[in-house]
């Protein structure tokens, strides 16, 4: 499955757009990690133990949205976005969004 942020796939051409599709987790911060990041917010720098949930939230968020786009039968997501949004304190949402398409090559 071809995953891209452009419409457009180098020496392919879209022949048929499947529609939305999208993926989504909801991560909250474990203790020690909020414990942890806490510290690090007090000296400042990379809040590293952060980024990592944030990292596999991505992950997660886009593979669901290839399932949806996989059950369309689509050969590629085009367009794709993200957004987080804060649900309650200490949970975050990550959405992973896009348009499933079918290609055929340039000729």
């Amino acid at each position: 499955m071809i995953v891209v942020t452009t419409a457009d796939i180098a020496g392919q051409q879209v022949v048929e757009t499947l529609g939305l599709v999208r993926g989504s987790t909801i991560r909250s911060r474990h203790l020690g990690r909020r414990v942890i990041g806490i510290m690090r917010n007090l000296a400042g720098g990379e809040i590293r133990e952060y980024t990592k949930v944030m990292a596999e939230a991505r992950e997660q968020a886009i593979d669901r949205m290839v399932e949806e786009a996989q059950a369309l039968g689509a050969d590629a997501v085009v367009s794709v976005r993200f957004q987080t949004s804060e649900v309650m304190t200490g949970a975050a949402e990550m959405l992973c969004y896009g348009t499933a398409v079918r290609l055929q090559p340039l000729r």
